[in-house]
């Protein structure tokens, strides 16, 4: 997990893995906030298989030291132990401030302050609004997909990172923070060559991580756009309410991630027990297991892309490793690390790498990502429909 952004010096280098561990549902939350490992219970609860040893990549007392010794010095406690943390070389290390840390378990919860919409960067360097909250202050606005953001409260964005855009429309500006809910933000926006300013009013949001609908030949498709909390138990609702011999296709595209227990739960939709995945804490090896009574006999599809990461990547590993799964689209992220979060002096909280995920068969993630059965890139969607078509209906 990673929280606030560096000052100057460290800006970039931390931006990149922001920007890309939550590029689609956090991104919008938190604009500067990563992919979580987080661990599903607590340290010593945790059931230990064996040991193996794992290199450390920050140590959490000093980071814990530099915050103290700053904050007696009168400095900031935080900025001390961000650049701890950034020196240590830990890639998906770093530092909340207290309220960027309240915020960021709201997002968990499934809820962030802003207006209600999702951009990216066009290959021409535009931003593009790629999808709206329905209801929310930008829809009632009449903002749309494909509306182009040209300036946030009079600022041009062009040269920002998309992180830190959707950092502006929540309110927390470069260095984060939680914005206050019914403060109103100026966007200049063009649609069609027509250029308009629409002033929206920042509100308190839920979202829906799990959408579920039927496709083509009576099969279903479950998408889950991140594991807040609940999202399991919901795959496992919609697998369980799917009518007898329906096929599922398991759309992971995008998934930056988030709540490693829920993953399991998901997983447990589709196996009987059995292993998830195996970790390591500080040099002890530990696993996951799913839960007993899961469907074993629907045909499942699970689709992925390079946006697929971290838990989502622990469940796809899951399913193809089992053979409970046929996995189709192109390489996942490869972000299989486990962080940890200590809570510092001045109440912020350091998030530090202390191990890595790996698949039943043994296979890491971190840096590999998982390779899918088949291939595809283009036109992956009807390649996945395709595939689960040719799978058979469940007995």
């Amino acid at each position: 997990m990673s929280g606030s952004e560096l000052h100057q010096l460290h800006r970039t280098s931390r931006g990149v893995r922001r920007g890309a561990a939550l590029t689609l549902l956090f991104a919008g939350v938190l604009g500067t906030a990563a992919a979580t490992g987080l661990l599903p219970y607590g340290e010593e609860d945790a059931p230990r298989v064996h040991t193996r040893p794992v290199a450390s990549t920050a140590d959490r007392d000093e980071v814990a030291r530099a915050a103290a010794e700053a904050m007696a010095n009168g400095k900031s406690g935080t900025e001390a132990a961000e650049e701890v943390v950034s020196r240590s070389g830990d890639r998906w290390g770093s530092v909340y401030d207290k309220s960027e840390y309240e915020e960021f378990q709201q997002a968990l919860d499934g809820s962030y302050t802003g207006v209600g919409l999702w951009a990216r960067r066009t290959a021409d360097g535009l931003v593009e609004v790629t999808r709206v909250h329905p209801g929310g202050p930008a829809q009632r606005a009449g903002i749309g997909p494909g509306d182009i953001i040209r300036d946030i409260d009079g600022r041009g964005i062009r040269k920002r990172p998309v992180t830190e855009i959707m950092a502006l429309l929540r309110g927390g500006g470069k260095g984060g923070g939680v914005s206050v809910v019914g403060t109103t933000v100026a966007l200049g926006l063009e649609r069609d060559g027509h250029r308009w300013t629409e002033s929206l009013r920042r509100a308190r949001l839920t979202t829906e991580s799990v959408t579920v609908d039927t496709i083509e030949g009576g099969a279903l498709r479950i998408t889950v756009d991140a594991f807040t909390k609940g999202t399991g138990q919901r795959v496992r609702d919609a697998v369980s309410a799917a009518p007898k011999g329906a096929g599922v296709l398991l759309d992971l595209r995008g998934n930056a991630g988030g709540l490693v227990a829920e993953a399991v739960t998901a997983a447990s939709a589709f196996l009987d027990g059995g292993l998830v995945a195996t970790y390591d804490i500080r040099g002890e090896e530990r696993a996951l297991y799913a839960d007993p009574g899961g469907d074993t006999g629907r045909p499942v599809v699970v689709l992925v892309d390079g946006g697929t990461m971290s838990a989502a990547e622990l469940l796809t590993g899951a399913l193809q490793d089992r053979g409970r799964s046929v996995t189709v689209g192109s390489r996942t992220f490869g972000k299989g690390s486990v962080q940890m979060p200590s809570t510092l002096p001045d109440g912020s909280v350091a998030e530090l790498t202390v191990g890595t995920y790996r698949t039943p068969a043994g296979h890491g993630v971190d840096g590999r990502g998982v390779t899918p059965d088949l291939q595809v890139t283009d036109g992956a969607q009807e390649r996945a429909r395709s595939v689960l078509s040719g799978l058979g209906s469940a007995e």
